[in-house]
């Protein structure tokens, strides 16, 4: 016999709960609560350097606007690789990215044994800023004052200089190897665990030079502690129009830009990924961030999504190019 049981409000609400549960447990119920708790940045080098002089302002204006905090979270070593393989393995649960660098599109080429692949492994989010490489030398160490003296003195003085790096296979030492490539010089390199140590040994009068990403350089070009001889672009820097470039300095046409994106663990639900480009996007057109990323001397991002991923992809062949003409290895 049929059931003549007539439905309780009790039962009335069971059954609309589990009506909706599909439509809770979907990337768009994801993103309607997302953030709910704390989310993670992995940032693959020690603080002070480049990447963290982006990640800290931006992640602090995200914070302040959705409400929840956004954790830095410095995980250095290995050119940046180590903290890229650690986030490419995270929960694709949307509470942990990881803001890499144009060192991750230089590293397949350095790296031939990668615990993860840049272009398979992640999901891209959205370019954060694109300053020009700089040139910067030790006032005390360097007896020069501009790049045409820096040029005269490596000539005569072949392996004389040493120049610090973030390490092995980072932008800052295929830089600098593309720079003797091209005036057919020789500096020695010293390799470091990051931006932010090889600054500070720069400083220290322990090195000589470092060709680093203008983001990291900047204060300590505007405090004096540094100089600054050209900058490896085609146009000066914002903030910084009395540094010249390399070619208007008597250089060849040396061009190398230090750029910084977001990415997500692949699997990452899309809607989540769309809500954080969205998030960043408002963060990066905000005139804080603009006055901040001027003073960078950094250029105003405009690539998100799949074109970022294809402008990492032409970074990856366009660095392997590189590496192999210079003959760059692993000190």
């Amino acid at each position: 016999m049929p059931s003549t049981r007539r439905s309780t409000p009790a039962r009335r609400h069971l059954l609309g709960l589990v009506a909706l549960a599909p439509l809770l447990a979907s990337p768009w119920a994801a993103a309607q609560s997302w953030p709910a708790k704390p989310v993670t940045i992995v940032v693959p080098f020690p603080p002070g350097g480049g990447t963290d002089a982006f990640a800290r302002p931006l992640f602090a204006l995200m914070a302040k606007n959705v409400g929840k905090q956004f954790v830095i979270d410095n995980k250095g070593g290995a050119g940046g690789t180590l903290g890229a393989g650690i986030a490419a393995r995270a929960p694709a649960d949307g509470y942990t990215f990881f803001m890499g660098a144009v060192h991750h599109a230089i590293a397949p080429a350095m790296y031939p044994k990668l615990d993860y692949q840049i272009e398979t492994d992640f999901v891209p989010v959205g370019l954060i800023s694109s300053v020009p490489q700089v040139i910067v030398v030790h006032p005390g160490r360097v007896p020069v004052t501009d790049l045409k003296g820096l040029l005269e003195f490596l000539r005569k003085n072949p392996g004389k200089l040493n120049y610090g790096s973030a390490g092995n296979g980072t932008s800052h030492h295929l830089a600098g190897e593309l720079f003797k490539l091209q005036t057919k010089t020789f500096i020695t390199h010293i390799p470091y665990r990051g931006a932010g140590p090889a600054l500070q040994d720069l400083m220290a009068g322990q090195v000589d030079m470092v060709f680093d990403g203008l983001g990291s350089s900047a204060t300590h070009i505007n405090g004096g502690r540094i100089k600054a001889l050209a900058v490896g672009s085609n146009q000066r820097a914002p903030g910084f129009p009395d540094v010249p470039t390399v070619l208007e300095a008597g250089g060849p046409n040396y061009q190398v830009a230090t750029w910084y994106g977001l990415w997500a663990p692949k699997g990452t639900p899309q809607a989540v990924v769309d809500q954080m480009a969205g998030e960043m996007k408002k963060a990066l057109n905000s005139d804080e961030l603009k006055s901040a990323w001027a003073k960078l001397g950094a250029n105003p991002p405009n690539l998100w999504g799949a074109d970022f991923g294809k402008f990492v992809g032409s970074e990856v062949k366009r660095w392997a190019e590189v590496v192999k003409a210079s003959g760059a290895k692993m000190d």
